[in-house]
């Protein structure tokens, strides 16, 4: 029997022994692993759910079994103190000795804390395990019960961000420190550091750039943050994350050569200066560089497994450390070199400062090859940006395209994944190829998705690469004659467009005729929120009428906000309001003591109500002519329009009018997802039709029509329909276009990615709604004709029946008000103090 040890018991660790176990069948080895916590391996790069309130068994990379399972033998808490490579053995610090034949490394890194005096103190914390997450939450607890409510996190990269969550999360208000003048100063320029300050911030997270902490203050317990130029941070716990150093003691006792700044050297083979030890993960020093993701470490597990087995696969020469993650609910990616020189490339930015969003791609100088990139507030378009870089392939024409979506229909990036050669890296974390994943489908072994994540280990890290998995194994099934459907839940074998149709021509009205019909089970909170918008785009039933069944927003009728209260967003149409009506809103917020915010829909926001307020806010609204907006339902929310050529010089026609039309004609009308609009009198564009899912833009001889764009987290520049048209053919157009949508599309499926996916793109779609080659556009338009003729103001019909009226109070029992929440003035208005 060959013994193998391997020193850690974390991710890598774990991965380790996943990789060997899958590739020896376990007939001649033995594993013996030892961890010093007292746990089995638990998945780091969620830890900060752990405050969230999941476990360490949630977070456990295992089951309790596994291990046994798999003839590992797992000590937990047992801390190995020597490596004596003579003979071969290890100590522990409960004087065993045991023998190896290869020892594997596995130690990974502790937090790095700086020489900085007073770091001893009581109420300075290290963010690295959940016994450390212990420590954090009842230290905080002791000091909110003192009146404290101060926390600094030192470090601005990757875990200070996500401890700084943490702090915010345990009711603190929130400090993050960082010595160097941008966030995250090693993924993220100064452009994008300024958009992930910006997104931070509105979270109530303070942040303090190019600041040298020079010592802790207080006596025994921190009290503050003394910085340069005598200037003091007062806060009563301080969390340290600034950076990690690898744990190579034991490498460094036994005689193995570290660097100079750290770190187990290895080579290419995962191997130390001794043959018969392996470093893997962040102790392990490869090519004079530690690195800190989980990716390469993962794969340097998988070498070092191959290796122990007399197998040829090495390590690549560079590591690609591209990288997607949610930082604070935050989407922020980088991949390749996100901050090449001028003289090697040409960079393109796309900054949207109102919706914080930051795109930026590098491009070689003869625009031919992505040489990296870096975005920051929405990143879903890393993964065929990461591909085009990482394989090589071409650019568009005009490669701004690729963070602006195309001007004209055509793609504007990859197109299908089947286009990448079967080489391609899918999943980084696992190292998963698109040819493992469309092989495991075409050689029979796996059948679903499903199967294909048990066998490959594919999207089980970060997650970030599940859509594309997800499209792979729908073409594979495809080339194989099978039936491939987007079906809503695990209660129906149907999609969304067959329940549709389904409800329709069965005339089911209610959830229960559905599902014991057609489904099985009780349902969820994924089909019943369908089938609900499935009533409302057919016979235009009210968010109301099936009010169990609804997201909590459309329960309420009003988006819950951060800290309990909600949003009141009454209808102006155009963004056309009188002075009688502005007058009636600021009575509204100043007898509710409400936030008022003008948004980028042309309306007004009245942000704080709670929730026994909204029916007397709601009728006092009603009493002066307003009806809901719709902010909180999957439906159209605005048609935002400039003043058109009643006011101003350079207006062609009257775009205010049409806007008004527009949404006064499709207000309240359900869809899979929400809809946007915007009408401009010019091609100067100031209604932004272009980035609505659908616009209209006067010109010379009439109206030029544009659908399926996006202007939220995932840009895409609207497609041009029909061009010079009259008015009425921009709402009979219009009529079959959403319906079209409303029939056809998936569950939160916006209008873009609708487009992008359905068969034949805009030439099908003008086919469909101008030259109606489906022979249904009389249909279509009779449908849309009989919602607008139904239309229902929610508000109205709540405030009008007591029986609805019930849903309105915070406790079920009770009239009281929720007395836990808490406000702050900030300039002027009051402000949920979370913020």
């Amino acid at each position: 029997m060959i013994n193998i040890i391997v020193v850690g018991n974390g991710m890598v660790g774990y991965k380790f022994c996943e990789k060997f176990i899958s590739k020896s069948g376990q007939e001649k080895y033995q594993i013996t692993v030892f961890g010093e916590e007292p746990r089995r391996a638990y998945d780091r790069v969620h830890l900060s759910e752990y405050f969230a309130g999941k476990t360490a068994d949630d977070l456990s990379m295992s089951t309790a079994s596994w291990y046994e399972e798999n003839n590992i033998i797992l000590n937990t808490s047992e801390l190995v103190t020597d490596i004596h490579k003579e003979n071969k053995t290890i100590t522990t610090h409960l004087e065993k000795t045991y023998s190896y034949d290869y020892l594997v490394l596995a130690t990974g890194s502790s937090a790095f804390v700086p020489p900085i005096e007073g770091v001893e103190k009581e109420g300075v914390f290290v963010y690295r395990t959940i016994e450390d997450l212990d420590a954090i939450m009842a230290y905080a607890k002791k000091i909110k019960q003192n009146g404290s409510t101060e926390a600094a996190v030192l470090g601005g990269g990757l875990l200070g961000l996500e401890a700084a969550k943490a702090v915010r999360d345990l009711g603190l208000n929130a400090h993050v420190v960082e010595f160097a003048p941008r966030l995250m100063p090693r993924q993220l320029d100064k452009g994008a550091s300024n958009t992930l300050r910006s997104k931070i911030e509105e979270l109530g997270i303070k942040i303090h750039l190019s600041k040298s902490t020079q010592f802790i203050d207080g006596e025994n317990a921190i009290t503050g943050m003394m910085f340069e130029e005598e200037e003091l941070l007062k806060v009563d716990m301080l969390v340290i994350s600034a950076g990690i150093k690898p744990r190579d003691e034991l490498g460094r006792g036994a005689g193995l050569e570290v660097g100079v700044r750290g770190g187990v050297v290895v080579n290419n083979k995962m191997q130390t200066s001794d043959p018969n030890i392996f470093a893997i993960g962040e102790v392990a020093l490869y090519n004079h560089m530690i690195y800190g993701l989980v990716a390469p470490g993962y794969e340097m597990a998988d070498v070092a497994a191959e290796q122990i087995m007399q197998g040829e696969k090495t390590m690549r020469e560079s590591i690609d450390m591209s990288t997607q993650l949610k930082l604070i609910g935050v989407e922020v990616a980088s991949f390749g070199d996100p901050f090449i020189e001028h003289q090697e490339g040409t960079p393109i930015v796309y900054e949207n400062k109102f919706t914080g969003i930051y795109k930026r791609i590098n491009v070689s100088k003869d625009g031919s090859k992505l040489l990296g990139g870096i975005l920051v507030g929405d990143s879903s378009d890393y993964n065929s940006l990461f591909q085009i870089y990482i394989n090589g392939m071409a650019v568009p024409k005009n490669p701004e395209d690729l963070i602006l979506g195309a001007r004209g229909g055509e793609s504007s990036s990859m197109g299908s994944a089947m286009d990448l050669p079967d080489s391609a890296v899918i999943c980084s974390c696992e190292n998963v190829t698109k040819g493992s994943i469309c092989c495991s489908i075409t050689d029979g072994s796996c059948e679903t998705l499903s199967d294909v994540v048990k066998a490959t280990k594919a999207t089980s890290g970060c997650g970030g690469c599940k859509p594309m998995v997800a499209d792979l194994v729908k073409a594979a099934q495809k080339s194989l004659g099978k039936e491939v459907k987007d079906v809503v839940c695990e209660h129906f074998a149907h999609s969304r467009q067959e329940l549709y149709d389904i409800v329709k021509i069965n005339k089911f009205t209610n959830h229960n005729e559905v599902l014991g019909t057609i489904g099985k089970g009780d349902g969820c909170e994924v089909c019943r929120p369908v089938l609900s918008s499935i009533f409302s785009s057919i016979y235009n039933d009210t968010a109301n009428k099936h009010i169990t069944s609804q997201d909590s927003n459309d329960r309420f009728l009003a988006n819950i906000q951060r800290n309990g209260t909600y949003s009141v967003v009454p209808r102006m149409a155009g963004g056309e309001v009188t002075a009688e009506k502005l007058i009636a809103i600021g009575e509204v917020a100043k007898e509710y003591n409400l936030y008022t915010k003008i948004t980028g829909a042309q309306r007004v926001d009245l942000f704080g109500a709670e929730l026994n307020d909204l029916p007397s806010i709601w009728k006092k609204l009603i009493d002066k002519g307003f009806e809901s907006g719709h902010a909180y339902g999957k439906s159209l929310r605005a048609v935002k329009s400039c003043v058109g050529n009643a006011w101003c010089r350079y207006g062609m026609d009257d775009s205010t009018t049409l806007a008004i039309e527009l949404e006064n004609r499709y207000r309240g009308i359900r869809s899979p997802h929400k809809l946007k609009g915007g009408v401009s009198a010019c091609i100067r564009e100031c209604a932004e039709a272009r980035g609505k899912d659908f616009g209209v833009i006067a010109v010379e001889g009439g109206w030029n029509l544009y659908i399926c764009g996006n202007g939220g987290a995932n840009p895409k520049h609207a497609v041009l329909l029909a061009e010079q048209i009259d008015k009425e053919t921009v709402f009979k157009y219009m009529d079959r276009f959403l319906m079209y949508y409303i029939r056809t599309a998936g569950p939160l499926v916006r209008t873009s990615t609708w487009l992008e996916k359905l068969e034949g793109g805009i030439d099908y779609l003008k086919n469909v709604i101008i030259n109606d080659s489906l022979g249904i556009n009389a249909t279509l338009e009779e449908e849309m004709q009989g919602l607008v003729d139904t239309f229902e103001c929610e508000w109205k019909q709540a405030v009008e029946d007591p029986e609805m009226m019930k849903r309105f109070k915070h406790f079920s029992n009770s009239d009281d008000r929720d007395d836990n929440l808490e406000y702050i003035p900030l300039r002027e208005q009051k402000m949920p103090k979370a913020w």
